[in-house]
């Protein structure tokens, strides 16, 4: 079977502005099977500016008329927290990293020995910052919820240019919630093609039905946002999995990689078992020796113990050596002459 699908639970903005509640949050996730917990790096101030210009007033999103400024004051993961996060989450044995949006944060993190860097959506475009965190020689995962082709070879070359080849591309709708149809999934075959990566899926549906799917379309790689309990509130909570779904889901898609097995045409054992229910020649009325075998007295019927069915016209017309009763499995050794295949 593949490598398993390396499950992130997305911390994001699921805090509430309490240390407790995030280190709380980290146990969770491990209870409910993730192999990560991811953060994101930034402030109000690395991200976007105190402007009330229109241009940072949200429009058309559930945080439909918030200041940018304002949704990330309140959405920010305090950089004072980190590094108790980071030992709670090796306490618990799950890999702990970040988004960074800007190099001091890239470079923050390189002082907590950072072992995975991601790159979210919206920031797929800032080629100076992916080169700055790709140059760090650390695996690098890139979500794509904005990005037409041009915009991921931009990334992807970008990576490469400075020797990073550790590349995984998530397809993501950057809706929140996303809709179940906007999905996409096909497009993970298509990023896997175009540009030799790994690929996966950061989520942002509601459920778990996507990220179940993404399995089969050969995800190795998903992301769905994480909260103890959706009443903490925050920006993201409505569109975030607590402890039971979560658990619901990684169940789900540890069977779906079951389910998918390998290509290969060997039976298992239980498989091989079952050939005896297949179908094969036997007798259906009592045959003296020297008659000869018909439709009449020979069928193919279950079980699978008898001469293969493959063989039944081969047979008609040859003469049996032997008293054969109802029920007896017809075998070349009871007929004379030979069956030439």
């Amino acid at each position: 079977m593949k490598n398993k699908v390396f499950i992130i639970a997305e911390l994001s903005a699921n805090h509430g502005g309490k240390i407790e509640t995030a280190i709380e949050t980290i146990r969770a996730a491990k209870r409910a099977g993730a192999d990560a917990i991811k953060m994101q790096t930034y402030t109000a101030d690395t991200i976007t500016l105190d402007s009330d210009k229109d241009d940072f007033i949200i429009k058309g999103t559930i945080w439909e008329n918030q200041k940018l400024y304002n949704l990330y004051q309140e959405a920010y993961l305090p950089w004072e927290w980190h590094a108790e996060l980071f030992k709670v989450a090796k306490e618990e044995e799950l890999v702990c990293f970040s988004s960074p949006f800007d190099k001091t944060a890239v470079d923050f993190l390189e002082t907590l020995d950072c072992p995975i860097y991601k790159i979210a959506s919206f920031e797929i475009t800032d080629i100076p910052l992916i080169e700055y965190v790709a140059a760090k020689g650390k695996p690098i995962i890139i979500s794509t919820g904005i990005a037409d082709y041009d915009d991921i070879k931009l990334a992807v070359d970008a990576c490469r240019s400075v020797g990073n080849n550790d590349i995984t591309l998530l397809k993501c709708t950057s809706s929140y919630p996303a809709p179940v149809d906007e999905a996409n999934l096909i497009m993970m075959k298509r990023f896997e093609k175009d540009f030799d990566v790994k690929i996966g899926l950061s989520d942002h549906t509601l459920g778990t039905v996507v990220p179940v799917v993404s399995v089969a379309m050969g995800a190795t790689v998903i992301e769905k946002h994480f909260i103890l309990d959706r009443s903490i509130g925050g920006p993201d909570a409505s569109f975030s999995l607590n402890e039971k779904e979560f658990t619901e889901m990684v169940t789900a898609v540890r069977q779906a990689e079951s389910a998918i097995g390998n290509e290969s045409y060997l039976l298992t054992p239980k498989q091989q078992s079952g050939k005896a229910f297949s179908r094969s020649l036997y007798v259906v009325e009592d045959i003296r020796a020297g008659e000869k075998i018909t439709e009449k007295n020979v069928r193919s019927v279950r079980p699978g113990f008898g001469l293969h069915p493959k063989l039944y016209k081969k047979v008609l017309g040859m003469v049996s050596k032997v008293d054969l009763e109802k029920g007896d499995r017809l075998s070349t050794e009871f007929l004379e002459g030979k069956i030439f295949l």
